[in-house]
Formats: C-alpha cells, structure tokens, sequence
C-alpha cells in the first residue's frame, strides 16, 4: 500500500514581513503626497473666513464713520472649521486688516516654499492687498 503525501503550502513568516514592509513604504509615500492636499482645502477654511470677515466690514462701514473691530462686526474668532483663528487689527476710517493664523497641523501648511500659516487680507484706500499671494487662489 502506498501512503500518499500531503504537501502543505502557505507563506513563510519571512514572506509575510516582506510584504508588509512593502505595504508600509506604499503607505508612507502614499500619505506624504496627499497631505498638500489636505492643508490645501484646510486653507480653503481660512480664507472663506477673511471673505466673511470682509463683507462684515464692508456692511459695518456702510452705517458707520470707520471700519469696526472683530467684536463691532459680530464676526467669530475662529474659522468655521477650527483650522484658523481670526484677527481684525488696524480699523480705521480708511481700511483694516484681517489674519488667520494656523492651528494645529495647519501651522505647517506650505505652498511652493511660501509659508501659508498666516493668510492676511489688508484694505487700504480702497485697495485690497491679500498676502502671501501663493497662498491665495488665482
């Protein structure tokens, strides 16, 4: 009588960390070309907000002898996302100047070599000057 063979196949443990040190290396690039992109559509959040801010002022201005504060505006300290916090500085008769700052994550946000953690729109005679310009759309 013969006796038959069973030969067991599977993966060897050295195969299995073979492929999971491939997956993490595919991860690790893979998070690291996507995270512009979040910091990207995170500012998106800060400047919606110095927009909003803006037209606060403009309405402010439009029944008053000066451009008001944050508080006299009725606008938030905050974005609506949490990503920045808003400042109104400079109010005057002739202008004023709104900055969201970063926070958290969005402190380290970057576009081509151009710090965006700080976005700046300034009104001056009417001229409105909006800094850094990379940071900004088009």
């Amino acid at each position: 009588m013969r006796k038959k063979i069973i030969k067991i196949t599977g993966f060897s443990v050295i195969e299995m960390c073979i492929v999971l040190v491939i997956i993490g290396i595919c991860a690790l690039v893979a998070v690291s070309l996507y995270r512009p992109y979040v910091f990207k559509s995170h500012r998106a959040d800060g400047i919606s907000a110095i927009l909003s801010l803006q037209l606060a002022e403009e309405r402010y201005r439009s029944s008053n002898t000066t451009y008001g504060t944050l508080a006299q505006i009725g606008g938030a300290s905050a974005s609506p996302e949490g990503y920045y916090t808003l400042s109104v500085s400079g109010a005057s008769t002739t202008g004023y100047t709104i900055t969201a700052t970063g926070q958290g994550n969005q402190a380290n946000d970057t576009e081509s070599g151009t710090s965006c953690a700080s976005l700046t729109l300034t009104a001056s005679n009417g001229t409105i000057s909006q800094t850094p310009t990379a940071c900004w759309p088009s």
